[in-house]
This record gives C-alpha cells, sequence and structure tokens, in this order.
C-alpha cells in the first residue's frame, strides 16, 4: 500500500514557477515509477509526466518538454514536478500516482495508487 500527499500549488502568473512534491508513504515507495497527471477545468485528465523507480527514464507530455521536470528523492520518498515558464493553460488540479510499470502511467490514464491532488492556476 502506497499513501500520496502533494503539496505546493498555488496561484501564480503567467511564466512564473512553481514545484511540486508529493510526500509517499510505505516502504516500497523506491520499487514504483511514479507520475503526474493534471485535470484542467472542463477537460479530461491528462499525463504530464513520469519517472521510472530508479530514475534512470523520465517521459514527458509535449506540452510540458522543455518547461517541466519531474525527479525523486528515494531516501526522502518524496517526488517533484519542476514547472517553469508556466502558461495559463497549464491551470489544472495536478495529481501525483505510483504504479509498478511506467508504462501504464505513461500510456494509460491509471495508476495503482494516487494522491488527492493539488491546484495550480496560472493567471494571465
Amino acid at each position: 500500500q502506497v499513501q500520496l500527499v502533494e503539496s505546493g500549488g498555488g496561484l501564480v502568473q503567467a511564466g512564473g514557477s512553481l514545484m511540486l512534491s508529493c510526500a509517499a508513504s510505505g516502504r516500497t515507495f523506491s520499487t514504483y515509477a511514479m507520475g503526474w497527471f493534471c485535470h484542467p477545468p472542463g477537460k479530461e485528465q491528462e499525463f504530464v509526466a513520469a519517472i521510472t523507480w530508479s530514475a534512470d527514464e523520465t517521459y514527458y507530455a509535449e506540452s510540458v518538454k522543455g518547461r517541466f521536470t519531474i525527479s525523486r528523492d528515494n531516501a526522502k520518498t518524496t517526488v517533484y514536478l519542476q514547472m517553469n515558464s508556466l502558461k495559463p493553460e497549464d491551470t489544472a488540479v495536478y495529481y501525483c500516482a505510483a504504479d509498478t510499470r511506467p508504462a501504464t502511467l505513461v500510456k494509460t490514464v491509471t495508476a495503482a495508487y494516487w494522491g488527492q491532488g493539488t491546484q495550480v492556476t496560472v493567471s494571465s
């Protein structure tokens, strides 16, 4: 069992930055691939980024490549999403997720475990 708690969301102006954190509980954190998803208002939930358990591979949605960076610290059982050059269209609730298979995170909008979400609002 893995429990995930996101933090770091908020209101930021376009062009600004935010760092989201996702603290995980459970001794098996380091065996899970981790991902971030977003749910924009009025739209379907979308994949944002994922990272393998060893952090040797990362994956990004085209819309965030070059702007967002996913990382993890297995010793702190935490995964991060550094969000730079934010745009109003990045406004969404952002969710942290965990799954044993990174392909599940990247190719489907599903995961074994989900956080409760954190709101990110980017003003123009």
